[in-house]
């Protein structure tokens, strides 16, 4: 359910992509001495859009450090951490945790389940941490659950639920920014949960899982319904984002809100209708 939050590198400058490829790698960086490889396996683009977001509304300028990884063995490349990359790991683990349970109970593969249980350590470690925010995520995990297993609740409210997930890993400290993080939140993980529903369609049918989509999939008007739907969804946490006091990363956050979103959107998009055109 993640890796929508992206940026669109053919419309970034080679600086800015390298700034943003920092983050990206002081977080997997921190997930490796945090929780080990298991735990570098779950590095997300989603969480490393919250640590720039969060280090640029803070004012934070952590050092740049170089270093050498498997990814990269040749070439050292700059890394940087800052004050919120741990904060991030933490969600991180959080979140993959559940999405392999997910998984397996809509999948029922054993490899999902070993997924889960590999994490289950590094879980445990984390919810031990954030005590309170891992018992919002988990209700409203298991709300999610409970409608999708029940096939019930409006599709609003299925993707609710997970907006209320990430509304609660962006709102990392209780001031003045809460109320707009929550909100940016909120729309945020709408948009996720509606896109994986979008990216999924064709294989929760043949499965009969459940997708709130899947009612309105043989309307004529399917893809301009929910282009218009996760436009919506972004509109409003953009508002919340535009209002934050943002100052040095706001190009590559920018580019990210406004145009590496949809970059999945729109290779998905075209695949279907090539699929059809093909028929």
């Amino acid at each position: 359910m993640f890796g929508y939050i992206n940026v669109n590198k053919q419309e970034l400058k080679f600086k800015e992509f390298d700034l943003y490829r920092s983050y990206y790698c002081g977080l997997c960086q921190v997930l490796k001495q945090k929780y080990g490889k298991a735990g570098q396996m779950t590095l997300t683009y989603d969480l490393t859009f919250l640590v720039f977001l969060l280090t640029d509304l803070y004012q934070e300028e952590p050092p740049v450090r170089f270093c050498r990884c498997a990814a990269h063995p040749v070439e050292k490349h700059p890394s940087r951490v800052s004050g919120f990359t741990g904060y991030a790991a933490d969600m991180n683990i959080l979140m993959s945790y559940y999405q392999c349970l997910d998984d397996w109970y809509d999948e029922r593969k054993a490899l999902k389940r070993a997924g889960s249980l590999l994490l289950l350590k590094a879980f445990r470690r984390a919810c031990s941490t954030w005590q309170k925010k891992a018992a919002v995520i988990e209700k409203w995990m298991v709300r999610l659950h409970t409608y999708e297993k029940n096939r019930t609740g409006h599709i609003d409210e299925a993707a609710g639920c997970f907006g209320h997930i990430m509304s609660e890993i962006f709102a990392c400290r209780q001031d003045e920014w809460e109320k707009e993080l929550r909100r940016m939140g909120f729309y945020l993980g709408k948009f996720i949960y509606l896109m994986d529903a979008y990216e999924d369609l064709e294989k929760d049918q043949k499965s009969g899982n459940y997708n709130p989509l899947l009612p309105l999939w043989q309307e004529k008007n399917f893809e301009e319904q929910c282009h218009q739907i996760l436009t919506m969804m972004l509109a409003e946490a953009c508002r919340s984002f535009e209002r934050l006091p943002l100052d040095s990363h706001v190009p590559v956050l920018r580019n990210i809100l406004y145009s590496g979103v949809w970059c999945r959107y729109e290779l998905i998009s075209q695949k279907r209708k090539d699929n059809k055109n093909h028929v």
